[in-house]
């Protein structure tokens, strides 16, 4: 699947352009699927990606976009309460999420009242259960849940969701959600969508701002191979893959 989607490079001068373009982007293909489906799927993922999702809160789009069918899912999750600083629905909530009307019963957020391998099971559970109602479609091709779209961010290491270098999560095959208790990156419990989940979505826009990435953006859009050492260079999806990138992400390119 990896070599079969088409996957596009969109380079901008500021972050503020990655801003103003991902927030077109991602209406534009909310409008798609509430046209096809009914429902729009999106996941998100922690870091500097909500930041970049403000002006999805904005003129046009706070007005424009149909709230109502989004459905709302997290790539990772800390093990940590939702109010806690490190929590990703916090940050989501914070910077997005308390700012345009998307039903709370749509927002899926993970139990903070598990531990990492329970928590991880019943967000899989959860998914299964919106699978079987076609809230969240299923590929053909694998079998897996089909998310509209996944937004995603990458560490200066590489690592997407909560998929780090060389950690054997990077090979699971058969689970849809799964937990890490030794992340290298602080918190060290979390949980996780799997690759086969990811590289299943319709499309998935990695978005990288900052020249501390640079380097991993160059080795990730390179023609030399490295998946052991960069999970974000197995990144596919179903349909296309965009990678969004400001100036100084895009700096060794």
């Amino acid at each position: 699947m990896a070599d079969q989607c088409e996957k596009k490079v969109e380079k901008f001068q500021t972050e503020e352009e990655v801003a103003v373009r991902l927030a077109k982007y991602t209406a534009d293909l909310s409008a798609k699927f509430v046209k096809e489906r009914g429902v729009f799927t999106v996941v998100l993922s922690g870091g500097s990606l909500i930041y970049s999702l403000r002006k999805l809160a904005e003129e046009p789009y706070e007005d424009t976009v149909e709230w109502g069918k989004w459905h709302v899912f997290w790539l990772d999750e800390r093990v940590v309460k939702k109010d806690h600083p490190d929590s990703n629905y916090k940050l989501a909530y914070d910077g997005l999420l308390c700012k345009v009307p998307i039903p709370p019963d749509q927002v899926y957020a993970i139990n903070d009242a598990l531990s990492a391998e329970a928590a991880a099971e019943d967000y899989e559970t959860c998914l299964k259960h919106l699978v079987q109602r076609n809230v969240i479609a299923t590929s053909k091709a694998t079998g897996f849940p089909k998310f509209d779209l996944i937004l995603l961010g990458m560490g200066p290491d590489g690592h997407l969701a909560s998929l780090f270098p060389g950690h054997a999560l990077c090979n699971e095959k058969t689970k849809w959600v799964t937990h890490i208790m030794d992340s290298p990156k602080p918190p060290p419990q979390r949980i996780t969508f799997t690759f086969p989940v990811i590289n299943s979505a319709a499309y998935n826009a990695m978005v990288v701002t900052g020249n501390d990435t640079a380097d991993a953006v160059q080795k990730a859009l390179g023609n030399i191979q490295h998946p052991d050492t960069l999970p974000a260079q197995l990144l596919a999806a179903e349909d296309e893959v965009t990678w969004f990138l400001d100036q100084d992400a895009a700096s060794k390119l």
